[in-house]
């Protein structure tokens, strides 16, 4: 269970990055670009750590998966980017996806 803990961590500093990227005003800015990069090699560690116990083609796949929902949601929320039915769609099958892999992992 401790991998799948770091794994989830591992997905949200992902999603920190993106954030922190966004914020960075294209690295212009060294405070966020600081976050950004302590983010992503936090991610990358941890995601290091939970491939110790966890397949290695699961764990990236719930980690990008993680990642690519968390920044939609992020963008969405604070960006107020457009969340069409079709996006809502796609994001549902993304989080099916990560579930699915999270359950077939335990049986």
């Amino acid at each position: 269970m401790a991998a799948w803990a770091q794994l989830f961590a591992a997905g949200v500093l992902e999603v920190a990055m993106a954030f922190a990227l966004k914020a960075s005003a294209g690295a212009t800015r060294p405070v966020p670009s600081l976050v950004a990069v302590l983010a992503a090699l936090g991610s990358i560690w941890l995601l290091a750590g939970a491939v110790r116990t966890l397949p290695l083609g699961i764990a990236y796949a719930v980690w990008t998966g993680i990642g690519a929902l968390g920044v939609s949601l992020v963008g969405v929320a604070i960006f107020a980017e457009t969340l069409s039915p079709a996006r809502m769609l796609c994001m549902a099958v993304v989080f099916g996806g990560i579930a699915g892999l999270k359950f077939l992992e335990q049986s």
